[in-house]
């Protein structure tokens, strides 16, 4: 994959490219904390794509949102639509992995008139709060924002330390991170400083969200997905997201698809050659009518 960067009304947004203009177009989205190096290993055996894998905003190289902004999922809909509106996509497909794929989600549910196709990949619409949980919510957000400012970021003395941290804190919500995966994203994700390296992202990228849907409001924007889809999960599931759950809203896509396979939530990065395989010709095959969700 190349380097690319672009100017977008968000600000600058850098990245990598795969393909080549007059291939179908694809927009990758990298999970939470991730960036563009997430779809490195799979890139290769993706052929016919001009895969377009954005640093999302306070991610990898990207700009950081200005003072006082928000990373909410409503900022980052907007977000994904200023880079293709800046590489002159009016139409696009979506690959999203994580936090990526909640977000392609949301730009599929809101803009089915410029979205073909979606891949999600671990994650399918937002993660969903009980109402009863919305002060609380607020109040942790708001305290955890005022207090950001006043702390001080890790400084690692070496890259090998910041990947041994990064596949550890992989490992603890269950997403088997390997050391070279892990190394794959710490190289695009960290900055020299004075001692060493520290983290390139945000560090408001860390804070509790202010609000979240409900579920009813996220099963309501799953099936307002139009466009062909196909739902890549891994088991075991993510506590987060249990399997129950995730097939009740893939089973609510009017075009969609689910696959279950055994893996890690990096599984694209674990095992490119599988997730390659499972996604095909999903993105380059003629569009077809009917539902067939699983």
């Amino acid at each position: 994959m190349r380097e690319f960067s672009l100017d977008t009304r968000g600000g600058r947004i850098a990245g990598l490219r795969a393909g080549k203009p007059g291939d179908v177009r694809v927009l990758a989205l990298h999970g939470w904390l991730d960036n563009a190096a997430s779809f490195v290993p799979i890139a290769p055996l993706l052929p016919g794509l001009d895969l377009v894998a954005p640093d999302l905003p306070g991610h990898g190289a990207s700009a950081h949102l200005p003072p006082g902004a928000d990373y909410s999922f409503a900022a980052a809909v907007n977000g994904v639509l200023n880079i293709a509106d800046a590489l002159g996509w009016e139409r696009f497909s979506l690959l999203g992995h994580s936090m990526g794929a909640g977000i392609a989600s949301l730009v599929a549910a809101a803009c089915p008139q410029r979205v073909e196709r979606l891949v999600a990949i671990e994650a399918l619409g937002a993660l969903a709060e009980v109402p009863e949980r919305t002060v609380a919510r607020l109040r942790d957000a708001i305290a955890a924002a005022r207090t950001l400012p006043g702390k001080s970021l890790r400084v690692f003395p070496d890259l090998a330390v910041a990947v041994r941290a990064r596949a550890a804190a992989g490992a603890m919500v269950g997403s088997r991170l390997s050391e070279d995966a892990a190394r794959r994203l710490v190289e695009r994700g960290v900055v020299p400083v004075e001692g060493g390296f520290t983290w390139s992202s945000d560090p408001r990228l860390t804070l509790p969200t202010m609000q979240r849907m409900t579920e009813p409001q996220v099963r309501d924007l799953v099936a307002g997905i139009e466009c062909p889809t196909r739902v890549i999960f891994a088991d075991p599931a993510q506590p987060y997201l249990p399997d129950a759950l995730r097939r009740e809203r893939a089973a609510l896509l009017p075009r969609g698809e689910l696959v279950v396979v055994d893996g890690g939530h990096h599984l694209h990065m674990e095992d490119p050659e599988r997730v390659a395989a499972l996604i095909g010709d999903f993105f380059t095959a003629p569009a077809t009518a009917g539902a067939t969700a699983a």
